[in-house]
């Protein structure tokens, strides 16, 4: 049997401290990495650059977010979520601060890759450290919690953002955020301990020859495959909007003042950081409602994004509001995906499939947020036309995700038939098809 979380059957009031300070670690990160979605106005007139070139600020950062997330996993698994934040806090302070300094469009774009190493070392050092401290039924949970509380950074990086920018300005606003940022690595070193008892890590060191071997192994999980796509196919279209072509869509696109763009930014906010406890805590009650949750919400999805790209003349709020609130349960819904992966891979092995779950989201982001930024040049500023490559990249993600739900579902039928035990019994269905089912499912908590 794959050897499980050591958390004991409720996690201690130690344990929920430790989190609490890891996760205002992934607090300051979503602060910094959705900045540039109220300051992007201002980044192009600084710079000097247009639409694809504003857009590359995000493709960059992100795309470092998403090729970083596999070996975080790794390093996270090899030397604990402890040295990853503090490792995290480091970069992204020291990328804010080189950006609050830059005046060229280079060192800008090396800001904020630096950014997106930091901000890529921060999300699964918090779930590998919520996996060691928290059992089965409080993990999802305890994931929703710190997705809904990375929303508090989301949230501090739009109005308030904005009025800083107007005010104090671009230098002192990003200074600020850089240096309180670094010097947060002391409160981390104090309280962040990666284990219930207090030692480093409870991971044996691996050789980098083995690295390899690790990553392919989650891989080859359905379950991780699964997750995913799932996270791929659920929180892209939010996050186009709230790192960077939200402002920019409701100002030229639609004709609204900058202040109430960024107020619509909120809506994201609020609904994320409701949805996510809400999510969280009825998926760690009915597990089985997992992949119904998220095929619905798809569904919801692609009709919104109907109304909105479809809605003659200017939208007005009483419909972009409920589509925004709609919209902004991707963040919650795409923790399922987590989910799977701890359930379906062994804990030594978590931080790895958390990765390369994590990668999904991101990957989606940067392709549809490119493909935006090349659209409006296109298409002269058309953001209608520009907005529907959400939509393409939503049909693929979708597809693969009940390509790899089909598939996942064989796997844990075949486990069932062998008798092993799995973290989630279903009833076949009708369209279920049958697989050899070689892959073993581990077992639950």
């Amino acid at each position: 049997m794959p050897s499980r979380s050591p958390a004991a059957a409720r996690a201690s009031a130690r344990s929920w401290l430790i989190w609490l300070t890891a996760a205002f670690v992934y607090i300051l990160a979503v602060f910094h990495r959705t900045s540039l979605g109220v300051a992007g106005l201002e980044a192009a007139d600084r710079f000097g650059v247009g639409a694809a070139a504003l857009g590359t600020f995000t493709v960059l950062q992100v795309g470092v977010y998403a090729a970083m997330q596999i070996p975080t996993g790794v390093l996270v698994d090899r030397f604990g979520p402890r040295a990853m934040l503090t490792a995290a806090l480091l970069f992204l302070g020291s990328g804010q601060v080189l950006l609050a300094v830059a005046h060229t469009y280079a060192l800008g774009l090396l800001a904020r890759g630096v950014l997106g190493v930091g901000d890529a070392l921060t999300f699964v050092s918090v779930l590998r450290l919520a996996a060691n401290h928290f059992p089965a039924r409080q993990y999802m949970l305890v994931t929703a919690f710190t997705g809904a509380l990375g929303f508090v950074g989301n949230l501090a990086a739009t109005l308030p953002l904005t009025l800083l920018l107007a005010g104090p300005g671009w230098l002192p606003t990003f200074l600020v955020a850089g240096l309180g940022t670094a010097l947060f690595v002391a409160v981390v070193q104090w309280r962040v301990h990666d284990t219930p008892v207090a030692r480093t890590t409870e991971s044996e060191a691996v050789s980098m020859r083995e690295v390899g071997a690790q990553v392919l192994t989650a891989l080859r999980v359905p379950g991780t495959r699964l997750g995913f796509w799932t996270h791929f196919s659920t929180m892209f279209s939010q996050n186009v909007l709230v790192l960077l072509w939200g402002v920019p869509f409701l100002v030229q696109g639609q004709g609204y003042a900058a202040t109430t763009a960024s107020s619509l930014l909120v809506v994201f906010v609020a609904g994320s950081m409701i949805g996510g406890p809400l999510v969280g805590g009825f998926i760690g009650r009915r597990p089985e409602a997992r992949m119904p949750i998220v095929l619905g919400f798809l569904a919801t999805t692609a009709a919104t994004w109907a109304v909105l790209l479809s809605w003659p003349g200017r939208i007005p709020l009483a419909v972009l509001v409920p589509a925004f609130a709609l919209l902004s349960f991707g963040g919650p819904v795409s923790t399922i995906g987590f989910a799977l992966a701890r359930d379906y891979n062994p804990l030594p092995r978590v931080g790895t499939a958390t990765g390369v779950v994590n990668v999904g989201g991101f990957v989606a982001t940067t392709i549809t947020a490119l493909l935006i930024g090349v659209l409006l040049e296109a298409t002269g500023g058309n953001f209608r036309i520009a907005l529907l490559s959400v939509v393409a990249v939503l049909a693929l993600g979708t597809w693969r995700m009940v390509v790899w739900y089909l598939r996942a579902r064989a796997a844990v039928f075949a486990a069932q038939e062998r008798g092993e035990p799995v973290p989630v019994r279903l009833r076949r269905r009708s369209w279920d098809v049958r697989a050899p089912g070689r892959e073993r499912v581990a077992a639950p908590a």
